[in-house]
């Protein structure tokens, strides 16, 4: 599927920032569970974090399929970076889809900017894949809501400055779920745990906590009952994303291990002459390739303004599962080095695992495509 002259202007530039700016911080980055600002800082520049706003709040207001080509090459370079600036973009949809005129001009020039950053608040400790099931309740007094309750496995919870959060108005019904934005500085918001994960750990994951917090009811995002839609809405847009995402981490491993293969020697020659490896590599790269045509056929489904939910649950299901199996190859060609820190893949292969699990399960998706195929 080719890209156009100016979206593979866009993928050059994205790429090489990826290259000579992202991959240099990612072994310090995840050895200290500390995000790279100044990696940040950077796709800011490039008018990257204002990728889904308008073009007349100052953003880029960019197909989904050059939205899913940037996605593919930040994570090349390290998925923490790309999961922070999808959720990032997730929030910033969210008021430009949502939002009235005052809720766009009041966030989303300075959310182009990258600052502040924007973090998504659907999960609930006991509602993870059924958000129907939460109980965080906004609820409504006179020109205010309280909100009380708890948000877990939030992206960028700590250093965001702004939280799409959906909660209840009337705790005991699911038909009340209702988006709002809260500004982090919220009396009553108060970070919870850092968690400490298997992956992805520069990557700023905690729970949000909400203790009677005050909002004024103009930041209402949606009519109360309809934040449950709007959020299954801006999700599906989101695993085009995290599809992207997996791609880029599958390629960026395949390269890593095309390139080993050819440098290390095993019985006189380079480990890329043994056929085993040699299949190793070609599985690797058919996976990879397959993942990005389902994925962007998925971004064209939206594009040309079909629905894309099985397209894009296809395509998540497919290329978080290929991450997987490609980087577990790089590490097993890797061998014995695969296995250490001193390689790239080592991280590779433990942040890919969350992408069969983020915006929807791989079990999850595929309820979906049968649901979708068999109606």
């Amino acid at each position: 599927m080719n890209l156009s002259d100016e979206q593979r202007a866009i993928r050059d530039v994205v790429r090489e920032f990826a290259v000579e700016e992202i991959r240099p911080t990612a072994e310090e980055a995840d050895r200290e569970q500390s995000f790279p600002e100044e990696v940040w800082d950077g796709l800011a520049e490039l008018d990257m974090t204002g990728m889904t706003v308008p073009e007349e709040y100052g953003g880029l207001d960019v197909d989904t399929l050059t939205y899913s080509v940037v996605n593919e090459e930040v994570a090349y370079g390290m998925l923490s970076v790309a999961t922070a600036l999808s959720v990032h973009c997730l929030a910033t949809s969210c008021i430009a889809e949502f939002g009235d005129e005052a809720q766009k001009e009041r966030w989303l020039p300075e959310m182009v900017d990258g600052r502040p950053v924007g973090a998504f608040a659907l999960s609930e400790p006991q509602a993870g894949s059924n958000p129907a099931e939460m109980t965080t309740e906004a609820k409504r007094e006179g020109d205010e809501y309280v909100i009380n309750g708890k948000k877990q496995w939030i992206t960028n919870g700590n250093r965001s400055g702004v939280v799409i959060l959906f909660a209840k108005t009337d705790r005991d019904d699911p038909r009340s779920i209702t988006q709002f934005v809260v500004p982090k500085d919220t009396d009553g918001l108060e970070v919870g745990k850092k968690e400490d994960k298997l992956g992805l750990r520069a990557s700023d994951t905690t729970s949000l906590i909400f203790d009677d917090a005050r909002i004024p009811a103009e930041n209402r995002l949606t009519e109360e009952g309809k934040g449950l839609s709007a959020a299954l809405s801006i999700l599906t847009g989101g695993r085009i994303g995290i599809a992207s995402q997996s791609v880029g981490l599958a390629q960026s491993a395949l390269d890593e291990a095309m390139e080993y293969a050819q440098d290390r020697e095993q019985f006189d020659k380079p480990i890329a002459e043994i056929q085993t490896i040699r299949h190793k590599l070609a599985d690797m790269q058919t996976q990879v390739q397959a993942s990005r045509l389902l994925t962007r056929d998925a971004a064209r489904t939206d594009d040309r303004g079909e629905n894309p939910e099985m397209a894009a649950s296809m395509a998540k299901y497919f290329a978080s599962e290929a991450a997987v199996d490609v980087t577990n190859e790089a590490v097993q060609i890797h061998g014995g080095y695969g296995y250490t820190t001193d390689f790239d893949v080592e991280r590779m292969y433990r942040d890919s695992k969350i992408t069969t699990i983020y915006e929807g399960t791989s079990e999850i998706q595929k309820k979906v495509i049968a649901r979708k195929l068999l109606d």
